[in-house]
C-alpha cells in the first residue's frame, strides 16, 4: 500500500514537471513567434552596428568663425569622455537607477508599470530603460504610440543593443540623442544653450538640471518654467545622493544653487549670401560626395574673411542707406515718375507715396523699382579665395544674390578689357588717338554719336589718359581704329566671362551684361601676373570625425601676358590717383597703392567701381532691380559706388594690418623718360616724364618739337 502511494505520489511529480514543462515550451513557443513577428520591422543588426545619429553641418570662415548651422535636428556628437561623470550618473538616477545592472529590460520595473497600468485602467506609467529610450529615439520603425506593440518592439531592440554596445557606448548615445526642448538634442548642444559652455564644463548641478528636462522638455524649461525646473533638478540631486553619486555636503550645496541659465537672443546671420551661396554648392556635391548637408555633421572650411565681411557689411550698409535718401527725395518730388510706376498697378499713387516715407510697409511687388541695392564681392586675385561678399541690401527681404546672379550693363567699368585687348595687340600706352566725336553702331542698327561725360573735346589722347578720365572718344576710337569689337570679346571669353557680349562698336562703353564676380575676378587677372584664378568659396569638407573628405582648389589659366597685365594695372593706377577714381584718396583717405575703375551706364542707372590692390581685388555695384529706374542725376560710379570701394578698401587693409606694397613690375618691362608732350625719346629741352612700356614698345624717335632753342625774336624799340 505505501509502495503504491509512493509511486502515485511519483507519477503526480513526473505529470506536474510534464505539465509544467509544456506550459514553458507553450509559452517559449509564443515568445519566439511573438518575437519572429514583431522582429519582421525592427532594426537590422548591420543597422544596431552603425548608430547614424542626425548632426549639425557647421560652416566656418577662413579665420574660424561659425557663419552657419545647417541642420534637420540641433545635435552636437559628443564622446563619452568629453561628458561629465555627473551628467551620466544623474541620468541613470533618475531616468534609470539599474542601468548599470540589467541587461536592457527592468522586469522588476515592467512588472510594476503593468500592474499600476491595469489598476489605473491607463497607459500613464513608464517602464522603459535608457536602453529602451535610446532604442525609441534612434529607430524610426519602433515609433512612438503608447501600445504594446511598440512596447514589445523596443524591449526586443533593447535587447540587441544590449548585444552590441557596451553600458558606456549606451551611455554616451544617449545623452547625445535626447530632445533637449528649444531646438536642441543632446548633453553638448543643451549645455551650449542653456550655460554658454561645452558639456565637460558643466557642473554637478547643471548636469542635474539637463537630466530633469529629458522627462519633459517643455514642463522642465529651465527658460520658460524655471520654478518646475528648479524643482526637477533637485529631485534628481536627491536621487543622486540616495544612489551614492553625492554626499551630504555635496547635496546640500547643490540643491540651495540658484538657476544660472544663459538665454541669448539668437545671432544676427553673418554674411548670409555668401552662405546661401555656400549652400546651393553643398546640395551639387551631396550626390557626388556622398553626403547629407543637413544630417552628416560636416565642417565646412570656407574662404570669407569674417573681419573682411564685417568691413563690406559696414561700408554698404552705411551708403545704401544715403543712396535710398537721394532715391525717396527725388521721387517724391517727381510725381509724374511715380505715376508711371502705379500705371498698370492696383496701388495707388499715396499707397506708394507712403511705402517711400516708411509709413506702411513695402509691397513687395515694388520693392524692384523703390528700393536701392547693392552687390560687393572682394577676392584674393592669387588664390581665388572669395574673402566678402554683398548680393543685396536685405537677406530677409531678397534672397536674390545680385553678386552672383545678376546681369547688368558695366559701363565704363569694361574699359580696361578694351584697353588691355588693344595692349596686348602691341600698342605702347602713349599710343594717342583723337578725341573727337564718332558715331556708334548700336546692336540693333541704329547709330548712336556718345559723348564725353564732361562732354570734352580735344587733340590728340594717350590710352593712359582716355582711361584714366574714362573718355568716351577715345574709348570708340580704341575699337575702331586700332584693334576690333570680335577681339575685345574674345578676351573677354578667356577672362571667363559668361553672358553674352556682342562683337559692336558700342562695347567700347560697355554695352553689354556682366555678372559682377566675373567682372571683379577679370580685373584680378591684371594683378596676378596675367593669369585668371576661379574665384572659389570652399577650402575642404571634414566629416564629422574629422576626415577630410573633400578638397577644393581653383583653376588657373594664363589669359594675359605679365606685361600686358601690368601695363593695365598702371593705366588704373592712374585712374585712382589722378583719374575718375581719385576721390578714395582725396574724400576716403584711401592712400595705399591701387589701381580701380569707376562704371556708369546711360541715365545714371547702375553705377560701378572695380579696383584692386597687391592683397585683393574688390566690386562694387549699386542701383535699383529696375534696370529702368535710376539712382538719380550725376549719381555716376564715382558717386555712388566708389563711396563703398574707399570706405571698404580702407577698413579691410587696416583690419588686416596690410600696409603699402607696390605692384610687381615683371622683367619685360621698362621705365623710360619721354617727352610729356610728344611722348617720344626726349631731346635737350624737353619737359619730361616717366612712362612704362613693353621692351619691344620702347620708342625710337626723339622729340622734334624740343630739339632747339629758337632765336631769340627781336624787340621793338619803342620810344615814349
Amino acid at each position: 500500500m505505501e509502495r503504491a502511494k509512493q509511486k502515485i505520489k511519483i507519477l503526480s511529480w513526473l505529470r506536474a514537471f510534464i505539465f509544467a514543462a509544456g506550459i514553458y515550451a507553450i509559452l517559449g513557443l509564443i515568445a519566439l513567434l511573438t518575437s519572429l513577428y514583431f522582429s519582421k520591422d525592427l532594426p537590422s543588426i548591420e543597422q544596431l552596428q552603425k548608430v547614424d545619429p542626425e548632426l549639425v553641418t557647421r560652416i566656418y570662415s577662413a579665420d574660424g568663425v561659425i557663419l552657419q548651422e545647417l541642420f534637420t535636428q540641433h545635435r552636437i556628437y559628443v564622446s563619452i569622455d568629453q561628458i561629465p561623470p555627473a551628467m551620466v550618473q544623474a541620468v541613470i538616477a533618475i531616468e534609470d537607477s539599474r542601468f548599470l545592472r540589467h541587461w536592457g529590460v527592468s522586469l522588476r520595473d515592467f512588472g510594476r508599470a503593468m500592474i499600476i497600468d491595469i489598476i489605473t485602467l491607463s497607459k500613464k506609467e513608464g517602464a522603459s530603460t535608457m536602453t529602451q529610450q535610446l532604442a525609441r529615439m534612434l529607430y524610426e520603425s519602433i515609433g512612438f504610440e503608447k501600445t504594446i506593440v511598440r512596447k514589445v518592439k523596443e524591449l526586443l531592440t533593447a535587447l540587441q543593443i544590449e548585444r552590441m554596445y557596451t553600458k558606456s557606448e549606451i551611455a554616451e548615445m544617449y545623452l547625445n540623442s535626447n530632445w533637449m526642448g528649444h531646438g536642441v538634442y543632446g548633453v553638448q548642444a543643451a549645455a551650449q544653450r542653456f550655460f554658454d559652455k561645452n558639456s565637460n564644463q558643466l557642473t554637478p548641478d547643471e548636469c542635474a538640471l539637463l537630466a530633469g528636462v529629458i522627462k519633459n522638455s517643455a514642463r522642465f524649461s529651465p527658460i520658460r518654467n524655471p520654478i518646475n525646473a528648479y524643482k526637477r533638478r533637485n529631485l534628481v540631486l536627491h536621487r543622486m545622493r540616495k544612489h551614492g553619486y553625492l554626499t551630504d555636503e555635496e547635496y546640500a550645496l547643490y540643491k540651495n544653487t540658484p538657476l544660472q541659465v544663459f538665454k541669448p537672443e539668437p545671432p544676427a546671420k553673418q554674411a548670409p549670401y555668401f552662405v546661401e551661396y555656400i549652400r546651393q554648392r553643398l546640395q551639387r556635391e551631396n550626390e557626388k560626395l556622398g553626403i547629407d548637408i543637413y544630417r552628416d555633421g560636416l565642417s565646412i572650411y570656407t574662404t570669407i574673411d569674417s573681419k573682411i565681411q564685417a568691413a563690406a557689411d559696414s561700408a554698404m550698409n552705411q551708403h545704401l542707406r544715403h543712396q535710398q535718401e537721394l532715391l525717396n527725395t527725388r521721387l517724391l518730388e517727381d510725381l509724374s515718375e511715380l505715376r508711371s510706376f502705379v500705371r498698370d498697378s492696383a496701388i495707388s499713387l499715396e499707397q506708394v507715396r507712403a511705402m517711400i516715407r516708411g509709413d506702411i510697409p513695402m509691397n513687395p511687388g515694388m520693392q524692384a523699382t523703390l528700393v536701392v541695392q547693392g552687390a560687393l564681392v572682394a577676392i584674393n586675385p592669387a588664390n581665388g579665395h572669395i574673402l566678402a561678399l554683398i548680393g543685396g541690401r536685405d537677406f530677409n527681404e531678397s534672397e536674390f544674390n545680385r553678386a552672383t546672379q545678376a546681369r547688368r550693363q558695366p559701363g565704363s567699368a569694361f574699359k580696361p578689357i578694351v584697353f588691355a585687348t588693344a595692349i596686348d595687340n602691341g600698342f605702347p600706352v602713349t599710343t594717342q588717338l583723337l578725341n573727337q566725336p564718332v558715331v556708334l553702331n548700336m546692336p540693333d542698327g541704329t547709330r548712336w554719336a556718345p559723348k564725353n561725360y564732361d562732354l570734352s573735346t580735344g587733340g590728340n589722347t594717350t590710352l593712359r589718359e582716355g582711361l584714366a578720365k574714362s573718355l568716351n572718344l577715345i574709348s570708340v576710337r580704341v575699337v575702331q581704329e586700332l584693334i576690333s569689337p570680335a577681339s575685345v570679346v574674345e578676351l573677354a571669353k578667356r577672362m571667363h566671362m559668361t553672358t553674352k557680349i556682342l562683337p559692336v562698336d558700342a562695347l567700347a562703353l560697355g554695352a553689354c551684361e556682366v555678372i559682377p564676380i566675373e567682372l571683379a575676378s577679370a580685373f584680378g587677372i591684371f594683378e596676378n601676373h596675367g593669369v585668371w584664378v576661379e574665384p572659389i568659396a570652399i577650402i575642404r569638407i571634414k566629416d564629422r570625425y574629422g576626415n577630410t573628405i573633400a578638397q577644393y582648389n581653383p583653376r588657373q589659366e594664363l589669359v594675359l601676358s605679365e606685361e600686358t597685365a601690368y601695363l593695365t594695372t598702371s593705366l588704373l593706377e592712374s585712374a585712382v590717383n589722378n583719374g575718375t577714381g581719385v576721390g578714395a584718396r582725396s574724400v576716403y583717405g584711401f592712400r595705399l597703392p591701387a589701381a580701380g575703375k569707376t562704371g556708369t551706364t546711360n541715365n545714371f542707372n547702375d553705377a560701378w567701381f572695380i579696383g584692386f590692390t597687391p592683397y585683393m581685388v574688390a566690386g562694387v555695384w549699386v542701383g535699383v532691380d529696375n534696370p529702368a529706374i535710376s539712382l538719380g542725376n550725376r549719381q555716376s560710379g564715382a558717386a555712388a559706388a566708389l563711396p563703398v570701394w574707399a570706405n571698404f578698401m580702407r577698413e579691410a587693409h587696416k583690419a588686416k594690418d596690410w600696409g603699402a606694397k607696390s605692384f610687381q613690375k615683371p622683367d619685360g618691362i621698362v621705365e623710360v623718360q619721354i617727352c610729356s608732350e610728344t611722348k617720344l625719346l626726349p631731346s635737350q629741352y624737353c619737359p619730361l616724364e616717366t612712362e612704362v612700356f613693353t621692351k619691344q614698345t620702347v620708342p625710337t624717335e626723339h622729340c622734334q618739337i624740343h630739339k632747339e632753342i629758337g632765336e631769340p625774336l627781336p624787340k621793338d624799340n619803342v620810344v615814349f
